[in-house]
């Protein structure tokens, strides 16, 4: 196994320049992407000054962000970024918003920064090395009974064809809502996985994998002890249709719930 600690120290010093930035500035003008889907110039900023300080510092890694896509060489080790996880949260004013920087090599997530700017936390992993929460390890909760189990549950759709795609998620929260303690839409990726690593939620339910929202997660999930799976079970990668986290005690249990409905339809596109 390929050691990425040496990373971690660029990975929290790009992150440090985020957060300083979504500290200290206003959203500003909203850039419309789709249908209710925006960017602000914090997402803009931050994007744009990540992308120059990890291209001086980590020229050989390539750089995909989501506000402009792809930089340099990305056939082999490449960072992925949400420069404002949660921007419809940041704009409202809420705390629920969080910067997300992950590593990805050979499709898999192996490091990962996560950070809320107006809760003082900070989740970072590196691949066999465990996952930290401000600098102190964590670990995910040992729920196994789904009766038990509080469920982040990821955004619904919008853009083209969620009428269609929100239809498997109506219906997913239906089964969940009979079955799980409770629910919680955090609206943020990068927090639900965050707050599974420590241990807040027990379980993580997204009907998509875009990778600057989970790359960072994945790995910190992983290295507290959580499965990440795609919908059919499978290992967690950039290319996974969804991304579904929990203890291995938990997981079968999880699975079974989003069900066969979900994992034959086409629920990623739009979200």
């Amino acid at each position: 196994m390929t050691d990425y600690t040496d990373l971690l120290p660029i990975a929290h010093q790009a992150v440090d320049l985020a957060q300083g930035i979504m500290r200290t500035m206003q959203p500003g003008a909203l850039t419309a992407k789709g249908d209710r889907d925006m960017a602000s110039e914090v997402d803009l900023a931050i994007e744009e000054q990540v992308r120059a300080l990890l291209a001086n510092l980590t020229p050989d890694i390539g750089f995909l962000g989501e506000e402009n896509g792809t930089s340099g060489v990305t056939d082999g080790l490449m960072w992925a970024l949400d420069p404002v996880d949660g921007t419809v949260n940041f704009v409202h004013g809420s705390p629920l918003c969080a910067i997300s920087l992950g590593l990805i090599a050979e499709n898999r997530s192996v490091l990962g920064v996560i950070d809320l700017p107006f809760l003082t936390s900070r989740y970072s992993a590196a691949e066999g090395a465990g996952a930290q929460a401000n600098g102190e390890p964590i670990s995910i909760s040992r729920t196994d009974r789904i009766g038990e189990a509080v469920v982040a549950l990821g955004d619904y759709a919008v853009g083209v064809g969620s009428e269609a795609k929100n239809q498997i998620r109506f219906a997913l929260t239906e089964r969940l809502g009979s079955d799980v303690q409770r629910i919680r839409m955090h609206g943020s990726a990068a927090i639900d996985l965050a707050w599974l690593a420590a241990g807040h939620v027990d379980a993580v339910v997204m009907l998509a994998n875009k990778p600057w929202d989970t790359a960072a997660g994945v790995v910190i999930a992983r290295e507290a002890g959580a499965l990440v799976v795609d919908h059919d079970g499978s290992p967690h990668t950039f290319e996974s249709r969804a991304t579904l986290a929990a203890s291995a005690g938990l997981m079968p249990a999880i699975l079974a719930l989003v069900g066969e409905e979900s994992l034959n339809g086409d629920f990623t596109i739009g979200e």
